[in-house]
């Protein structure tokens, strides 16, 4: 026997050792997000690629964090200030000319 230590293999010239298959792994389903154009709603898209890493049961809190926001930003467009009302080219406070003048 010797008390020799081996030496280290630097990491570069290490063979790669490929993970096992594991078919109940959390695997991304690379689904294509298009931005909207909405900074907002397009962050709420990309936190749906955070299901990819997670295992099945964690898919739900994503999905309802996303939903919530999505659902809170199209409250907002409706709490936005239109355009205002057009004016009534009449005045309702006071009754047409000819109507107390009866015949």
């Amino acid at each position: 026997m010797s008390d020799s230590v081996p030496e280290a293999v630097p990491e570069q010239e290490r063979p790669e050792v490929e993970p096992e298959y594991d078919p109940a792994a959390p695997a991304p389903l690379d689904v294509p997000r298009t931005p909207t154009g909405d900074a907002e709603v397009d962050a709420l898209l990309e936190r749906l690629g955070d299901a990819d890493h997670l295992a099945t049961d964690g898919h739900v809190e994503v999905y309802e964090d996303v939903h919530r926001g999505l659902r809170d930003a199209l409250t907002a467009l409706d709490a936005r200030p239109g355009p205002p009302a057009p004016s009534p080219s009449y005045d309702t406070r006071t009754p047409s000319p000819s109507y107390g003048n009866r015949s």
